[in-house]
Parts: structure tokens; C-alpha cells; sequence
């Protein structure tokens, strides 16, 4: 895995070919937000945001887009576990 970005509190590292898995290692959420349990990049945020709210779900940050190019937000799931749900811009 090669690293493909590195913004300081956050390193991605992915693999090359058609289907690239990718791993983030972070020290901080950023933008001042506790570190997820786990990211899930998606498609269309802005309909899973409307569909995570209409099933009551509560937001906990966002959504916002962020300078390093996403829009996110947080929901936790029925565990506890903090999720960012996330798009690229």
C-alpha cells in the first residue's frame, strides 16, 4: 500500500489496481471532532443523511464539508460506535 495522502492527523494508504482498498490510521477527527470508530465513504450523502435522520437516527457533527476535500457527518450506530459517513467533493 502506498500512502495517498498525509494531512499530519491523518494518513491514507491504498492499493493500486481496479478495486483499491484503502486504510486510514488518524490522531484526531479533525476539524476538531473526537476520532470515528469507522468511516463509510458513500455515493450520495446527502440522500443517506436524509435517510439516517428519517429513520431517527440523531447527527452528531454535520454535515459539512471540510477543507480537505469531503463533506461528512456523524451518526452514531445502534452500538454506540461514532460513524463518519463521508463523500468526496
Amino acid at each position: 500500500m502506498n500512502i495517498v495522502m498525509n494531512l499530519g492527523w491523518i494518513m491514507t494508504f491504498a492499493a493500486e489496481g481496479a478495486v483499491a482498498p484503502q486504510i486510514n490510521v488518524a490522531t484526531e477527527g479533525g476539524s476538531g471532532t473526537t476520532v470515528p470508530d469507522l468511516s463509510i465513504e458513500v455515493d450520495n450523502l446527502s440522500d443517506v443523511h436524509r435517510r439516517m435522520k428519517a429513520a431517527g437516527f440523531e447527527i452528531e457533527y454535520g454535515p459539512v464539508t471540510e477543507p480537505w476535500g469531503v463533506s461528512r457527518f456523524y451518526v452514531r450506530d445502534p452500538f454506540g460506535r461514532l460513524v463518519n459517513v463521508l463523500g468526496h467533493c
